[in-house]
């Protein structure tokens, strides 16, 4: 009788199937993550719509420019909006615009040589006289000046108006920004602004143009020369040529 034999292989134990814990549904975190990303897009949106209904102000208030220091400018003598001996045998006043290009240019390239040759050591009279005619920006600053002035600082807040121009009504002399001016001259700003706010120099402005126009100034800068109408940004040269000829017993520009 032959006995019915079983495979070895047929007696092995059973493997076991190795068991993985449930995976944590992912409905929840999916969930957090997209509402989180609605609510960066509406932020971002809201900063846009912001931007574009706010325009140039509230970039400035968002991202306030720095303030560029003007060059020292070596002036021997000044007192208010005037440079130089006021018993000078030449007399030059100025009427400017601080949103003028050529008057930046005329402090840019002629006011220096003038200053050194002519006003420094005694020769010239300088008066600076506000002639605002480009827009509402032109009048604050003059009226910024002027209370620098009130200050000891009308010069200083002068060139510092001049370097920190942009262009016409860019929004460089808004009341923040001139403020601004004033902090970074170390002025006492509470004292500018109470100045700027009370319209202290308003009227000193409009009789500088009320002035200019009874002068007969149509544009910006003009200059009157021992009483000698000079319009436009000249070069040192031309200027120098009236000033010698004038200490040389005068002579008329043809201008004036």
């Amino acid at each position: 009788m032959i006995e019915d034999q079983t495979p070895q292989d047929s007696m092995q134990e059973p493997v076991n199937e190795p068991v993985f814990p449930a995976q944590a549904p992912r409905q929840n975190w999916t969930a957090w993550i997209a509402a989180g990303g609605c609510v960066v897009l509406a932020c971002g949106a809201l900063f846009v719509a912001a931007i574009l209904l706010g325009g140039p102000q509230i970039v400035q208030k968002l991202f306030p420019a720095q303030v560029t220091a003007a060059g020292e400018q070596d002036r021997s003598v000044t007192q208010n909006n005037t440079m130089g001996d006021p018993n000078a045998p030449i007399q030059i006043i100025e009427y400017g615009d601080f949103q003028c290009p050529y008057c930046l240019k005329f402090w840019q390239e002629t006011e220096p040589q003038l200053i050194e040759e002519y006003i420094n050591n005694g020769t010239v009279y300088f008066e600076f006289r506000a002639f605002p005619i480009i827009g509402p920006e032109s009048y604050s600053a003059a009226e910024g000046a002027y209370c620098a002035g009130d200050q000891g600082k009308f010069w200083e807040y002068h060139d510092t108006l001049f370097t920190n121009w942009s262009g016409e009504n860019a929004g460089d002399f808004t009341q923040e920004k001139l403020i601004q001016y004033a902090d970074s001259l170390a002025l006492d700003v509470q004292l500018f602004e109470e100045c700027l706010n009370a319209g202290t120099h308003k009227g000193t402005v409009e009789q500088d143009k009320a002035n200019g126009e009874a002068d007969h100034v149509r544009a910006t800068p003009t200059f009157l020369i021992n009483g000698n109408l000079v319009e436009g940004s000249q070069p040192f040269e031309v200027l120098q040529h009236i000033i010698e000829e004038l200490l040389n017993n005068g002579i008329d520009t043809g201008t004036g």
